[in-house]
């Protein structure tokens, strides 16, 4: 015990570095999704997040969207506590099927015109997780999927990436 206390006095903490403040292609993206949520969506688009069943690692990745490294409510991004005022579901990992009807009351309660997002590669068809019997599949199976976001799990940037090629398919 008191070995590992005096190395760990001499290493210091085990962390990555901070990112910079202020990343070059996180702020060119940035914009550019602005200005297509300023055209599209008048001004901004509310997204309801969705757990189907995943291990959390997407859920990770999102939350980093909202911190203030990412601060995405400055291009007009924010997530909703309630479908009925979502203009779009983004659902992590596979259906599993105790989520099933949860997924699909919940694409229910999301008023038209509405997207759906599918984030994470368990997303697209139940990834490592496909094949067992308490997932029901990918969540194209359960309600219909306007864009996926590969990865496992996708990094912020490609998130972002992933809902500027959203604002594309919306035109």
């Amino acid at each position: 015990m008191r070995r590992i206390l005096f190395d760990s006095l001499l290493k210091g903490p085990l962390t990555e570095p901070a990112p910079s403040g202020d990343d070059p292609e996180l702020l060119a993206l940035g914009r550019e999704l602005k200005t297509a949520l300023d055209a599209w969506f008048g001004g901004s688009l509310a997204i309801r997040m969705v757990d189907a069943g995943s291990c959390n690692g997407c859920e990770l990745e999102i939350h980093a969207l909202n911190n203030p490294f990412y601060d995405l409510e400055r291009f007009g991004l924010k997530f909703v506590a309630s479908p009925r005022h979502a203009d779009m579901l983004l659902v992590t990992g596979p259906v599993t099927r105790n989520m099933r009807e949860a997924l699909e009351r919940t694409f229910d309660a999301t008023p038209s015109p509405k997207w759906v997002v599918a984030a994470g590669d368990c997303a697209r068809d139940g990834g490592v997780f496909a094949g067992s019997y308490a997932v029901a599949g990918g969540v194209g199976v359960v309600v219909p999927v306007d864009l996926h976001i590969p990865g496992c799990p996708p990094t912020p940037l490609q998130l972002v990436k992933g809902l500027l090629a959203l604002t594309g398919k919306a035109r």
